[in-house]
């Protein structure tokens, strides 16, 4: 099968991955990267290593090095060295105001019935006052558990 993503490095690009490699204090994930990069490099100067010998030279699977290819050519060098920041899809439930109002809730009297608030009530009250469409009973537990 054929390569999707190629490693080209530029001469400049090398010798900083090689800085990275000798030097002593730099993280064991980034280290590896950058040998797998110099490894995986097929320009003039590169070792043009298959796949499956980076893998078994660096004790890690052949995804994770066609992984390192990916993110060197979709996300340039620095990308390919660093560990991906976690993106968060969906919106926070509880805002700073929704909060207030769920701390306001949570120190009033309980409803009527009740000897004190629930997780579940809190959720059904912030709902049925309009404050958020819906609500977990664990979003209320960990905004409560936060601010107190």
């Amino acid at each position: 099968m054929k390569k999707k993503y190629i490693v080209r490095l530029t001469e400049d690009e090398r010798t900083y991955l090689e800085s990275l490699i000798h030097t002593g204090k730099v993280a064991a994930h980034k280290r590896l990267h950058a040998e797998i990069l110099l490894k995986a490099d097929i320009s003039e100067l590169g070792n043009k290593w298959l796949d499956r010998q980076i893998s078994e030279a660096f004790g890690v699977s052949t995804r994770t090095v066609e992984r390192v290819r990916e993110q060197l050519v979709q996300g340039g060098l620095e990308s390919a060295l660093n560990r991906a920041k976690p993106i968060r899809v969906k919106s926070r439930t509880i805002d700073g105001e929704n909060e207030a109002h769920l701390i306001a809730l949570n120190c009033g009297d309980a409803p009527e019935g009740h000897s004190r608030w629930t997780l579940r009530l809190l959720g059904q009250q912030m709902v049925e006052l309009g404050y958020v469409e819906s609500v977990s009973h664990e979003t209320i537990r960990q905004t409560l558990k936060k601010t107190s």
